[in-house]
């Protein structure tokens, strides 16, 4: 099975490039190569090389002739060549054991790392609480460095109080004048009352005598008539006498 992937040429154009085998049937490969030990295509495989060695010693002892001489030789051989494969396999379980012990660390390294990760995030939630309750202070302060500039401006307190006391007592002054304004003003009031009731009085006295006065001219001036007219009525009668 071919696949393909791209590749980056030096003048940084895409390229096409083949596989003989795709990632998945590669893995087989290796995996396979390193159980059977043919990890190179070059030579007889070692565990061929191996069965053949056992296949001969199998032989060799089920032949009914008197061959120890070559049993033992064939023996000897398979023993040597079992030696020399199982080298590669006890290299290769220790490579094993090794990258066992090694993804147990990377997984312990990893659970720390996310460990860490954890604790460093909620570090940097307190962190970012302590920053905002240090703005917070930190305007507080601003504001009561605002306030103390305010009151230094301000005069001391003494001079200020001894001004208080200065206004209380002129708006003690100002109220005991208030009511002595009040005070004469309702005064003024009555004393404006009865002047006007005395001048309503003598208005209407003043009205009374002169009715009384012109009721007593009138009176005088008919009584005058009257006695005009009696002494006319006298000098008639007496010249007709």
């Amino acid at each position: 099975m071919l696949s393909k992937g791209r590749k980056v040429s030096s003048r940084g154009e895409a390229v096409t490039a083949n596989y003989a085998f795709g990632p998945h049937d590669e893995d087989i490969i290796i995996k396979h190569r390193l159980l059977t030990r043919t990890t190179t295509t070059r030579g007889e495989p070692p565990l061929k090389k191996l069965q053949k060695k056992f296949t001969s010693f199998v032989l060799e002892i089920e032949k009914d002739a008197d061959n120890n001489g070559d049993c033992e030789k064939l023996a000897k051989a398979f023993l040597q060549e079992l030696s020399t494969f199982e080298i590669p396999l006890l290299k290769s379980k220790a490579v094993v054991d090794a990258n066992i012990r090694e993804k147990e660390n990377f997984n312990e390294l990893k659970d720390e790392i996310n460990r860490q990760i954890v604790q460093a995030q909620a570090d940097i939630e307190d962190l970012k609480k302590q920053l905002e309750e240090s703005k917070i202070e930190r305007q507080h302060k601003e504001e009561c460095e605002a306030i103390r500039k305010l009151i230094a401006t301000q005069p001391p307190r003494s001079e200020t109080q001894k001004i208080i006391s200065q206004l209380e007592k002129e708006i003690a002054a100002l109220d005991a004048e208030n009511t002595a304004g009040s005070r004469l003003l309702e005064l003024r009031k009555k004393q404006f009352a009865l002047l006007l009731h005395v001048v309503d009085e003598l208005q209407n006295t003043i009205e009374e005598e002169q009715k009384s006065l012109v009721e007593e001219m009138r009176i005088a001036t008919e009584e005058q008539k009257n006695g005009i007219e009696d002494a006319s009525g006298g000098s008639d009668a007496m010249a007709v006498d």
